[in-house]
């Protein structure tokens, strides 16, 4: 069998290797791929695309520490290197994760923010035209506007082995590999609309998942600031289910546990405390629920790897 001719978007675009040497808005107002080259300073080992710059691309890089301009396409990754904690920001948001196998990133198109991931990565990114995730909603007779939620290092591991699978045609060539893709693209698309839009996208529970509205006051009710009531037996009769499928709905819908989710968001709140107010250590331990000081700086450590303190001053 012949081997299989794999395009250099650099070399193939000589206009994209200009734009990927640059950081001006001539790279955010196009490629993705463009756009990744200059932040990453690489090419991928492997890319397909078509000619609206959507496609597929695996990249193997060295540790970011820079801003992701605005791009003109939707852009998904599935993790495939070491498990590391990593941190997002935009604006005066802060998101942090861990990637690890399983682990999806969604970049909106128009979405811009600074990316600090400190070990090398090995990632597979899906380039993805709104008009593409339009086409798939309209033809699913959904709901429209479509939005895709920003995620960061978000559990998904059906989203994640779809994506990875592509680099295994990404050696092939002919009709039939980019078939593959384009049906592959497809269902993709139709899984973000399920998963990870901003809106509901059918009026019933996706994927054994909660219901968009149900799913909504569930979070409504977590990220509360009130002394409402956020057990598990509180969560599963407003949704009108037992804990158990409650938990399992849940964690459908959003890849956490409402435990692990809750967590996520008070961290989240802390880091934007810390970062953005004069506020003592103890005093956002209080205002968070956490019992102690020591309690809040141990689960504080144990998801970022730092103390309160140390990570307030690194930041400021």
């Amino acid at each position: 069998m012949s081997k299989p001719i794999l395009r250099d978007p650099l070399q193939e675009h000589p206009s994209a290797a200009s734009e990927a040497r640059q950081s001006g808005v001539s790279v955010a107002e196009g490629r993705p791929d463009a756009e990744m080259a200059r932040v990453l300073g690489t090419t991928p080992s492997h890319i397909a695309l078509d000619s609206s710059g959507g496609g597929i691309a695996h990249w193997k890089h060295d540790p970011l520490h820079d801003v992701v301009a605005p791009m003109a396409h939707h852009v998904i990754m599935a993790y495939n290197g070491m498990m590391q904690r990593m941190e997002r920001r935009s604006g005066r948001s802060v998101a942090i994760g861990t990637f690890r196998r399983g682990a999806v990133i969604i970049i909106p198109e128009g979405s811009s923010s600074r990316w600090d991931i400190p070990k090398p990565v090995d990632v597979v990114q899906l380039y993805l035209p709104h008009t593409t995730l339009e086409r798939v909603a309209r033809e699913a007779d959904t709901a429209t506007p479509i939005d895709l939620l920003e995620r960061t290092a978000h559990p998904d591991p059906i989203t994640s082995r779809l994506l990875l699978s592509a680099a295994d045609v990404l050696e092939g060539n002919g009709a039939l590999d980019t078939l593959f893709r384009q049906q592959l693209t497809d269902l993709l698309a139709t899984r973000l609309l399920a998963a990870h839009t901003g809106l509901p996208t059918v009026s019933q529970p996706t994927m054994g998942g909660l219901s968009p509205k149900v799913l909504v006051r569930a979070i409504e009710r977590l990220r509360s600031n009130s002394e409402a009531d956020v057990s598990l037996a509180a969560l599963a009769s407003e949704a009108g289910l037992s804990r158990f499928h409650f938990c399992r709905a849940f964690k459908e819908s959003t890849g956490l546990s409402p435990h692990a989710w809750l967590r996520q968001h008070r961290l989240e709140q802390a880091m934007n405390m810390l970062r953005d107010t004069d506020e003592s250590v103890v005093s956002v331990a209080a205002a968070l629920g956490y019992a102690s000081q020591t309690a809040f700086a141990a689960a504080f450590r144990k998801l970022t790897g730092e103390t309160p303190s140390y990570w307030r001053r690194r930041m400021r």
